[in-house]
């Protein structure tokens, strides 16, 4: 699977490509997409240039929602980190940023695994009443020590998320949090974290408002699954989200056997190498259950291998 397309919708608004030469055409209703691009960069356009312009607009107090695309560089790797200063300088503008998405890019821009991140820490703290971020990559990404009183939510979307990242998080103190995202991925591309990493996520213990678990694109979810069958976590959360993985009717079993597991609203497995049977079991559980997208594993000299739908 691949990221073919940018979103249309973000922080409850409609997202626009920004146009430079008309500006912002409404501040408060509008999420602006900025991103370069490849023809713009030809043109000797800088990212930093479309920003500046963005920035300086009259009602720029008002945005409440900002998606940042293509930076100089991103489609070869090149990291995020002047982009995150010029925002960091204009941190006294952007008042009413509550929504930040930092790398909406489409694998025909970037592939996922070739996004070079930077140390967002500054945003979080520089930022204190965003209640949104979302990043795509994780190259190079840090989020540092993370208190943060306002975030209700955070995404991290990567082909491969490193362990370090992982731990971030599970030490981030964020009180408000209820829908956590993160994309696990392959090692092949950064993602060395194991279910030792994920499992202080399951205790129930870190986010205390938390409705919403999302162990995506994982190459290892029968050990996720098997663990969050036997987790506290079941008794607080209303979504689980598994989906994008490697998981097998080995894990579910565990899920299928948890008679907490009825007290979901929904479990997203799409994306999954079940059989037609558990696919079945899972359907006529009386929670909202999506067991769509259903994979073959690759079999090769008496192998089978699994993989995540998002890697490169």
């Amino acid at each position: 699977m691949t990221i073919d397309s940018h979103v249309d919708e973000f922080g409850g608004l409609p997202v626009r490509e920004f146009d430079p030469e008309k500006g912002i055409q409404d501040a408060s209703g509008v999420a602006y997409r900025l991103t370069l691009g490849y023809e713009r960069e030809q043109e000797g356009m800088k990212f930093s240039d479309l920003l500046e312009k963005y920035l300086s607009h009259p009602q720029i107090g008002n945005v409440t929602a900002l998606v940042i695309g293509c930076w100089d560089g991103a489609y070869e790797g090149s990291g995020a980190e002047t982009v995150v200063d010029q925002l960091l300088d204009s941190s006294d503008l952007l008042t009413g940023l509550r929504h930040l998405f930092f790398g909406d890019i489409t694998f025909e821009e970037s592939e996922i695994s070739w996004i070079g991140q930077a140390d967002l820490s500054p945003l979080l703290r520089s930022f204190p009443q965003l209640e949104e971020l979302r990043i795509r990559g994780a190259n190079d990404l840090s989020l540092g020590r993370v208190n943060h009183e306002h975030l209700k939510t955070l995404i991290i979307e990567a082909g491969g998320l490193g362990a370090d990242v992982v731990q971030e998080v599970t030490a981030a103190v964020l009180p408000e949090l209820e829908h956590l995202e993160l994309w696990l991925g392959t090692d092949e591309y950064g993602g060395d974290a194991s279910i030792a990493d994920v499992e202080p996520l399951l205790t129930g213990a870190l986010f205390p408002k938390l409705k919403y678990l999302g162990l995506r694109n994982s190459m290892f979810s029968d050990e996720i699954a098997k663990a969050i069958a036997a987790a506290p976590i079941l008794n607080q959360v209303e979504v689980v989200d598994l989906s994008l993985g490697t998981l097998s009717d080995e894990g579910a079993l565990a899920l299928l056997d948890c008679n907490r597991l009825n007290q979901l609203k929904k479990l997203d497995l799409h994306f999954h190498y079940l059989s037609d049977e558990m696919c079945k079991k899972l359907s006529d559980l009386e929670i909202d259950v999506d067991v769509s997208d259903q994979q073959e594993p690759d079999e090769y000299n008496g192998e089978v291998n699994r993989y995540c739908a998002v890697s490169e």
